[in-house]
């Protein structure tokens, strides 16, 4: 679903689902969790695909514009990623020490931001909710 979905949005802007883009897109839904682009790339190297970094960078840029995978956080080392199609919304919380990313729901938030909108007559169509800190073996060492 997600390649039909990536072909049409690749249509929609004059370009083609070339060898390289199916590679990224294919290695980006094989496994869950979170990623950067380095990671992306040597899985791909690894399963013995071809695609050179910058078709990483370039097709991941095209994935998060599509809408199927989005930026979590940036660190000292680059950007996160993870894909979010078929997967319910979720918030994340993020260690500044180890790097450790946690993914969180809260009922509660989600209410008070689409009350936040309704008071201040704003049509929100979306939210990235990043909380940073120390994870519970960091807060001990540190």
């Amino acid at each position: 679903m997600e390649n039909k979905i990536f072909q049409k949005y690749l249509g929609e802007k004059g370009l083609k689902l070339t060898k390289e883009r199916t590679a990224v897109l294919k290695e980006v839904f094989s496994f869950h969790g979170h990623f950067d682009p380095e990671h992306l790339y040597l899985r791909i190297k690894a399963s013995g695909s071809k695609a050179s970094r910058a078709s990483v960078y370039r097709t991941l840029s095209l994935l998060v514009e599509s809408g199927l995978v989005e930026k979590v956080t940036r660190t000292e080392k680059g950007n996160i990623y993870e894909h979010i199609f078929g997967h319910t919304h979720h918030d994340h919380m993020v260690c500044d020490l180890c790097g450790s990313i946690i993914e969180f729901y809260s009922e509660k938030l989600e209410n008070l931001q689409e009350e936040v909108c309704l008071s201040n007559a704003f049509d929100g169509r979306s939210h990235t909710l990043e909380i940073r800190g120390y994870c519970a073996g960091c807060k001990k060492i540190k």
